[in-house]
């Protein structure tokens, strides 16, 4: 099989860099899986890594779309796909890397995402709804029908939850049974996967550091610049983490002050979801960073592992 590593955990523990170093040690190229960073025009509210800050390792799925773009689940796995086959070409080893723990799922274990009708009235009637009732409308109704999806999405995922909706009402099974079964597929990949942890309290703080150097840089100016084009506020994409709540600001809705304490709490809770949805995963390697004196020593066990796994450079 194909090697794959995946380097994986909550926002703000300290991916990018580390990344980035194994890259550069095993031959690597990397596929992000963060479900925001596809979006163009939205780079300092998605902690977009930079191409000056890329060290020359090519990085794939990372701005591909517009904002008022539709992307989801299936369009990433298939692009994703094409990233591997393309880094395989080049005799290289591709490194998964970001939070969205969903993306990564699909990937790694081959998800069959069948087409649930072409019949596209049903979901936009539920996007008209969501616009109109808010995101909350249609979270009661897959609370109603599937609470345990439900327990699984947060309620401002409109994408997820109008999903979830949509598959139940073409195939009459709740995504939830669907999820189950496709979880237990073996991965095609010779897979390595990785989440990074810190201890909670850390990771606030760097959440919350994360956030104020996002204000420092321009957060602001990025969120009004997006208005300013005509991007609606119900787009998915500014539904993301900093977009919302600096929108609401922006429009009169809430002081700023209100909107950053927002966004630094919504954030950890975010985190504490991801970590949820990784301890699900039964082949997961934790690594927390508490354990190693620095970033040196994390990347010489990265690679003792790579080693273990018969994950080197292809070269």
């Amino acid at each position: 099989m194909q090697p794959l590593i995946v380097l994986a955990g909550p926002t703000a523990v300290g991916k990018t860099s580390l990344s980035i170093r194994l890259a550069q040690e095993i031959g690597g190229e990397i596929v992000s899986a963060d479900s925001m960073q596809v979006y163009r025009q939205m780079d300092i509210g998605t902690a977009k890594v930079l191409p000056e800050e890329q060290q020359g390792v090519p990085h794939y799925l990372i701005d591909c779309c517009e904002p008022d773009e539709e992307f989801h689940v299936v369009e990433y796995q298939r692009a994703a796909r094409e990233a591997l086959q393309t880094i395989y070409s080049h005799g290289a080893i591709p490194i998964l890397t970001g939070g969205t723990g969903f993306y990564i799922q699909a990937l790694v274990r081959d998800i069959d995402f069948t087409e649930t009708g072409g019949d596209t009235a049903y979901r936009h009637g539920l996007e008209e709804q969501a616009a109109a009732e808010g995101c909350e409308a249609l979270y009661a109704q897959l609370l109603r029908l599937d609470p345990e999806a439900a327990a699984e999405i947060h309620p401002h995922n409109i994408k997820r939850v109008i999903r979830a909706l949509e598959y139940f009402h073409f195939t009459g099974e709740k995504i939830s049974e669907h999820n189950r079964r496709e979880r237990e597929r073996r991965s095609p990949y010779n897979t390595l996967y990785l989440v990074l942890n810190r201890e909670r309290a850390e990771l606030y703080r760097r959440i919350d550091q994360r956030v104020d150097l996002m204000l420092e840089q321009g957060l602001v100016a990025e969120v009004e610049s997006l208005r300013q084009r005509g991007y609606s506020r119900h787009l998915v994409s500014m539904q993301g983490l900093g977009y919302k709540e600096i929108w609401e600001a922006l429009a009169g809705e809430i002081p700023m002050e209100e909107a950053i304490y927002k966004l630094k709490r919504d954030t950890r809770h975010f985190a504490k979801r991801q970590l949820t949805w990784f301890r699900r995963e039964p082949e997961a390697v934790w690594l927390n960073w508490e354990d190693y004196a620095g970033e040196e020593e994390m990347l010489a066990q990265i690679l003792s592992l790579c080693r273990e796994r018969g994950i080197m450079t292809l070269q």
